[in-house]
């Protein structure tokens, strides 16, 4: 009776093992094969750091492939406060190139992060200065290609591109329209490091950056330029508040060319007023056709057999009522008694918007 318990429970605790065993075995299997991707993934996390690297935005060209906007490398200063010694000689000597307050950079090198962009002192630094940080060495502070946008031709056609930010995010006009397309994919370089920031001896991974989708419009740039060369003639010649001219193709409804005053340089859209930068005239502004509008209806009822240019008649005395509103003729007094001939030949107010309508009401 004994033996045969203790026999008992060496099968149970066996069981019980080897069910453990399997519980085990499983566990592993689910984690190798279906969490692997995972849980490698927020392990790599842990002691991986990348450097972001901005893609180049997508071009922007004219109809024959002139190029209207494009991009200039420059480079920003990004530092990693984990890899810095002496961050206060580090603040100091960068903050003294930048031209910058000490206790701002000295929070930029001692912050509680893994990276740190300096911002917007640090963004799209010139040659010399870059230069000189490049010079300091200093272990942490990194150089990063950035890529800023240029608009070789800067006031010319500046409404219809727009213009970007400093992270090169569409701001205004096609830029800011067409902002999904143009912004590319940024890349990175990854370097690991331990939990302190020091980093590892590993090889580093450069994950390239794609460029932008280019954008090809229906501007012919040497149609622009000389509609650009007219309104600069026409502001010094009249002075005029505002002008514009826009030219189209009317088969296919292409705009060929689009322009406006006053304008602006699209590389230093900062110096001017958001009133000026905002306002696209040829499309933001409303704009009464007038006398040329006469020729429409006057078209109209020709086209209709309505009026006869040489029979019909039509007295001007100067004004008349409709619907409760006076129109005046622009001649005071009136032209008096023409034929429609006549009336166009004066752009009679009244006998062309009045006659004429008058006339293709009858046959309605």
């Amino acid at each position: 009776m004994f033996y045969s318990n203790i026999h008992e429970r060496i099968r149970f605790v066996f069981l019980i093992s080897l069910i453990i065993l399997m519980a085990i075995i499983i566990k592993v299997f689910y984690i190798q094969v279906f969490s692997y991707k995972k849980l490698n993934t927020l392990a790599e996390s842990l002691w991986s750091r990348e450097l972001p690297i901005k893609a180049d935005r997508g071009l922007i060209l004219d109809r024959n492939g002139e190029v209207l906007a494009t991009n200039i490398t420059t480079v920003s200063l990004v530092v990693v406060p984990g890899q810095i010694d002496e961050p206060e000689k580090v603040a100091h000597d960068l903050s003294s190139i930048l031209n910058t307050d000490y206790q701002d950079m000295l929070g930029h090198v001692t912050k509680s992060t893994s990276i740190e962009r300096v911002h917007p002192e640090g963004r799209q630094l010139s040659y010399d200065i870059a230069e000189k940080i490049n010079n300091l060495g200093y272990d942490g502070v990194y150089l990063l290609k950035e890529s800023k946008r240029y608009y070789p031709y800067e006031t010319v056609l500046s409404h219809v591109l727009g213009y970007v930010g400093i992270d090169n995010q569409g701001l205004s006009g096609l830029e800011l329209y067409y902002d999904e397309y143009l912004t590319g994919a940024d890349g990175a370089i990854k370097y690991f490091s331990d939990g302190k920031g020091n980093k590892l001896e590993l090889t580093e991974v450069y994950e390239a950056p794609t460029s932008g989708i280019t954008l090809k419009l229906t501007i012919d740039m040497r149609l622009q330029m000389a509609i650009e060369n007219e309104l600069d003639n026409a502001l010094a010649k009249y002075n005029p508040e505002q002008a514009l001219i826009m030219a189209m193709n009317p088969k296919t409804g292409e705009i060929l060319a689009m322009a406006s005053r006053p304008t602006f340089n699209n590389n230093e859209y900062q110096k001017s007023t958001t009133e000026v930068i905002n306002r696209n005239l040829p499309i933001w502004m409303t704009y009464e056709p007038g006398s040329t509008f006469k020729i429409i209806t006057l078209s109209a009822a020709l086209e209709e057999k309505t009026i006869n240019l040489f029979t019909d008649t039509f007295h001007d005395g100067g004004a008349i009522n409709v619907d409760g509103a006076t129109i005046h003729c622009w001649k005071a007094g009136g032209h008096g008694t023409q034929t429609m001939l006549e009336v166009v030949e004066n752009s009679c107010n009244l006998g062309v918007n009045t006659g004429t309508h008058t006339n293709l009401k009858k046959m309605l």
